[in-house]
């Protein structure tokens, strides 16, 4: 077959073709998947997966300007196959959200073909591949001649390319880690979710672990089959001196409410400071006939909690579910003039050196009166060049609404 007739089956490749490279891909990434043990692509870290990007974008642009007459090169930089293998990468991105991606889950066969870890795999990485070639291509001819028409193409397709190829490039300079945090300790250490040490290049001091709590509530425990039972009703409304209320069998009312208190010398309940106390209730009511009346409370780590017996069942207190909780701490990065104070809380992260820290958990046995702190610490030094990525395709979308606005 001579060179015009190629170039004439070439020119004649459409949406079909297109499909079946796409497919192709995909069935070729599996291939390789299966023959590499289903371990997936290891993407390389900083500098190699920025020099590797480099190269790639360096021999797209050579390939545009230089191969722009080859049939195979226009094909490959056309709708049709941009098309193809934006719904081969729709089609890995449905298992990935449908499928557990954790390693080891799934049925055999989904372990086989790594659709427990799609977005690691090699058909996931050849399609994107492919498509980046194809968008750079495209974005290669629009650049080049430049014309200020084309100005809205170049900043949406840019700002996709660069947003895809630095999100899947600098997946493995992202760390997520967690710091343990113990009041009146300092640390500069996290760990990774594998458990190895990573250290930090600042450190924090734990100043005072708070915790704001919803209003406790009352319950029935079964002692015999070790199983609290709530009124779903009564559990929506807080509890009020002289509420009187229906808990099991029983018609309660409760006397008096402490938010917070302790036992003085004599035993009796006293108000306190919120950092001191716990909830008390005075309860009093009538079971099988008889009259009772008594204290309940949640207790602490410094205090049994009070309870009423009645019979099979005890009355008692329930602490009300965490509200909000936040660490204040200190943050070094590197003389005590460099220090700052702040408070991480769980929606709230604080910046500092290319990290983000936010309150991620406490002991919760202890609860309030915790003195332990987990804090997530997340690095993604790529991460301002996928933002740059989508400015460009705001950009680009602004662009073509004035127009349409402008020719209307």
């Amino acid at each position: 077959m001579g060179s015009k007739e190629v170039k004439a089956s070439i020119d004649a490749w459409s949406f079909k073709e297109a499909f079946l490279f796409s497919a192709g891909v995909v069935v070729t990434g599996f291939v390789v998947e299966i023959a590499g043990g289903s371990q997936g692509v290891v993407v390389p870290s900083w500098p190699l997966n920025f020099i590797i990007l480099l190269l790639l974008a360096a021999n797209i642009a050579l390939a545009g300007l230089l191969l722009r007459k080859s049939p195979f090169v226009l094909w490959l930089g056309g709708i049709p196959v941009g098309l193809g293998l934006i719904s081969a990468l729709a089609l890995l991105s449905f298992f990935g959200g449908i499928l557990p991606q954790e390693a080891g889950t799934g049925a055999l066969w989904t372990q086989k073909l790594r659709l427990n870890g799609v977005f690691s795999s090699w058909p996931f990485a050849m399609t994107v591949f492919f498509f980046l070639v194809n968008l750079g291509l495209s974005l290669v001819w629009k650049i080049f001649p430049f014309k200020v028409s084309n100005l809205q193409f170049i900043l949406f397709h840019a700002g996709f390319w660069m947003a895809l190829a630095c999100g899947v490039m600098g997946a493995s300079d992202l760390q997520r880690v967690i710091i343990p945090l113990y009041e009146g300790r300092s640390t500069a250490r996290a760990y990774s979710r594998s458990n190895v040490m990573i250290d930090l290049p600042f450190s924090l001091y734990l100043q005072d672990f708070e915790m704001q709590e919803y209003e406790p509530q009352l319950g029935l425990f079964d002692p015999d089959n070790d199983r609290l039972e709530m009124d779903e009703l009564l559990s929506n409304q807080g509890i009020a001196e002289g509420m009187v209320t229906v808990l099991g069998e029983q018609e309660i009312r409760v006397e008096k409410y402490f938010p917070f208190a302790m036992k003085d010398e004599k035993g009796d309940p006293v108000p306190v400071s919120a950092d001191k106390g716990v909830p008390y209730v005075k309860i009093s009511g009538i079971h099988g006939g008889k009259s009772f009346s008594g204290w309940v409370s949640t207790g602490s780590p410094f205090e049994r909690p009070a309870f009423i017996n009645l019979e099979n069942r005890l009355l008692v207190l329930v602490p009300g579910s965490p509200k909000k909780f936040r660490s204040r701490v200190t943050i070094r990065t590197g003389k005590d003039e460099d220090s700052q104070s702040t408070a991480l809380e769980v929606n709230s992260p604080v910046s500092v050196l290319g990290w983000k820290l936010y309150q991620m958990g406490y002991d919760e046995k202890s609860g309030r009166w915790s003195s332990l702190s987990l804090v997530e610490g997340v690095r993604d030094p790529w991460l301002p060049a996928v933002y740059l990525g989508f400015f460009m395709i705001m950009a680009g979308n602004a662009i073509f609404f004035l127009k349409g606005i402008r020719r209307k």
